[in-house]
């Protein structure tokens, strides 16, 4: 069983990335944009900001992962990573079940790429479609929040999927 958390740069493949692992693994995935969409949606006349509705999504799909984890399914939380509370999260959570704790990055460091992907895929309320700042972008990308002292695997998602996922899936089985 093991807890596979995601992280990269909305666009950087993280969510097709996850969606192959869990079909191949038999993984649930559980994906951040689905449920803070979902709390938006239903929100949506009321004054709640986004920063809030962020926040309980989070706490909803620690609940699920909690949840999953204990009936001995593997987990993975497909969500970028820039908090540290989100590895701390998930190696506390992946220990509580003995889990093993693993964590792939999509890393693609290209503006003009992920603006076209953001633009060309189907998205969600939750979802940005365009990264304005240069500046704002390689910030963003350079606060990825990685696990200290364990391995852990960062793959350039600007390459096609065919080339790195059977080195995501090895290093998943390990």
């Amino acid at each position: 069983m093991f807890y596979l958390q995601m992280a990269g740069f909305p666009g950087s493949g993280k969510s097709t990335l996850a969606r192959i692992i869990g079909t191949k693994t038999g993984a649930i995935v559980i994906d951040h944009d689905i449920v803070k969409s979902a709390l938006m949606e239903a929100l949506k006349d009321n004054e709640m900001n986004l920063n809030t509705t962020g926040k309980i999504s989070y706490h909803i799909e620690w609940s699920l992962i909690d949840y999953h984890l204990s009936q001995g399914n593997s987990v993975i939380f497909d969500s970028p990573c820039f908090f540290t509370e989100m590895v701390e999260k998930g190696l506390s959570l992946a220990n509580k079940h003995r889990a093993h704790y693993k964590y792939v990055e999509c890393y693609l460091n290209n503006l003009t790429e992920i603006n076209d992907r953001l633009k060309n895929r189907e998205k969600m309320i939750s979802q940005i479609n365009k990264v304005e700042s240069q500046k704002e972008f390689l910030a963003a990308i350079e606060n990825s929040k990685r696990p200290l002292n364990i391995e852990y695997l960062v793959i350039d998602s600007g390459q096609p999927l065919d080339s790195y996922i059977y080195t995501v899936l090895e290093y998943i089985s390990r």
